[in-house]
């Protein structure tokens, strides 16, 4: 039997979903999960369109955006800003650890 690898892209059409996506993994801490989000998200939305508003070739973008990808602060910013997102910090929770 062969298999393939999942993408979640298709099933992520909804801005509720895409924001609970990113939401969880800028919770996580996470950078690969992070930039593989942002990918998630933007090849939802189509790769080829983010690409051009956030100012970077797709080439790029699927590097960055990748499970292994570590995009710089500018990227980032120019791909959120392209979905029409905004990154927001809030502070989180004290445990007895901090």
């Amino acid at each position: 039997m062969k298999t393939e690898p999942f993408d979640a892209a298709p099933s992520m059409k909804s801005a509720e979903a895409q924001t609970e996506l990113l939401n969880d993994a800028l919770a996580s801490g996470d950078a690969g999960y992070v930039a593989h989000a942002l990918g998630v998200i933007a090849r939802a939305r189509g790769m080829a369109g983010v690409a051009q508003e956030s100012g970077l070739t797709r080439e790029a973008l699927y590097k960055s955006l990748s499970e292994t990808g570590d995009p710089k602060l500018t990227t980032l910013l120019g791909v959120t800003r392209a979905l029409g997102m905004t990154l927001l910090a809030q502070p989180r929770e004290l445990t007895t650890d901090d």
